[in-house]
């Protein structure tokens, strides 16, 4: 079997184990973002992991974990996404790809990545995802979802984002193991109504998801 045919096998099985249901168009997608990571890499530094099974798994099927809780959120209502230290897109290209319905934007300090984010957008033809060279700090757009991966400690994310926080907006932060002491040392005005493990397809980790909203006074 070739090696772009395994990958779309382990990107089907997983998304399967995840329970969700990818179009050929999306699956196609989906790899072609993978491919521009790994064509690109070199010169935006996207990403520490070179082979393209690590990609798989470390990358898209983490950031796959996602797609359904966020589903359970938003009920398929359209709401704009603000990926947060977004990087090469992740999860936020992967977003755009199977929530067609989300309006993302990935926002990263580093000018060179949000680029990359703005040529993924075009060269995949997703009008609803765009890349923002900013500091989120700086962001007054309201957003109702604003969400992490692996970017800061939790009070630092929800503190340094809170002015895109749409009113009645949540945020959605992936983490590595139950961040306890994070969640202790949020301010007292920002509240955490889930946490929920997250199973990733063929790697062994933790991980979970951390739901926060502000607080009502």
């Amino acid at each position: 079997m070739s090696a772009a045919l395994d990958l779309r096998a382990g990107l089907r099985s997983g998304a399967q184990a995840l329970g969700l249901a990818l179009s050929d168009e999306q699956v196609q997608r989906l790899l072609d973002y993978m491919a521009l990571i790994q064509k690109w890499n070199k010169v935006y530094n996207l990403t520490a992991l070179r082979d393209p099974a690590d990609m798989l798994t470390h990358h898209l099927l983490d950031s796959l974990t996602a797609i359904a809780p966020l589903r359970r959120h938003t009920q398929g209502a359209q709401v704009k996404v603000l990926d947060v230290g977004s990087g090469g897109g992740l999860p936020g290209v992967v977003l755009a790809i199977c929530m067609p319905e989300l309006s993302v934007s990935c926002v990263d300090t580093v000018a060179k990545k949000a680029a990359f984010v703005q040529q993924v957008a075009a060269s995949l033809k997703l009008s609803n995802l765009r890349g923002v060279h900013a500091r989120v700090e700086s962001l007054a757009d309201p957003y109702s979802v604003i969400c992490s991966r692996a970017f800061a400690s939790l009070p630092d994310f929800v503190t340094w984002s809170r002015s895109a926080l749409a009113e009645g907006g949540v945020w959605m932060a992936m983490k590595g193991k139950h961040p306890q002491d994070e969640i202790d040392a949020l301010p007292v005005d920002v509240k955490v109504f889930h946490v929920e493990p997250l199973t990733v397809p063929d790697l062994d980790v933790e991980r979970c998801m951390v739901w926060m909203r502000p607080q009502d006074d």
